[in-house]
């Protein structure tokens, strides 16, 4: 299935944000131009994946930043399959578009730094990067994103025509 950016964003991206509670048009911006990105140039063995974010990765941002915040980490596994996730959870971020896009938002936008740093803080906790927006009172939709679960799904571009 192919999906133009606009697709994308009005099915997947600004749904799966608005769910978690952390809606912006420079978040929409910033994971529509990685997707752009990785279908042009995938990086190592995530090719064919939405997102660059590779089993490692996807382990790392669970197990050093998740962990520690379990209202987010509660929401973002609800987005997940009930039995696929227990199986193979890395599958999710090729399967699970939704589920992807959440990982992808704590990879590159609430937790960047877990690229980059190879262990956990000393101190037991995660260093953590928030913003005036997540420490916002506004409450999350209660229902998960319609079209959670897609496989396959390449970033066309949109061909804009006049008459």
């Amino acid at each position: 299935m192919e999906l133009t950016a606009r697709e994308l964003r009005e099915s997947i991206i600004r749904p799966t944000l608005k769910y978690l509670g952390r809606s912006s048009d420079a978040a929409e911006n910033l994971l529509t131009a990685i997707v752009y990105q990785q279908r042009q140039r995938p990086r190592g063995n995530t090719s064919g994946m939405l997102y660059p974010i590779d089993a490692a990765l996807h382990q790392k941002v669970w197990n050093q930043y998740l962990a520690f915040e379990p209202e987010l980490a509660s929401k973002i596994r609800g987005l997940a399959s009930q039995r696929e996730f227990l199986n193979s959870p890395h599958s999710e971020l090729e399967t699970n578009l939704s589920y992807a896009t959440a990982i992808a938002w704590a990879v590159f936008l609430a937790y960047p730094q877990v690229r980059f740093r190879s262990q956990p803080e000393q101190s037991g906790t995660p260093a953590k990067t928030v913003n005036a927006r997540q420490q916002s009172n506004a409450r999350p939709d209660k229902a998960a994103p319609d079209n959670a679960n897609t496989s396959n799904v390449s970033l066309r571009e949109e061909r804009v025509t006049s008459d």
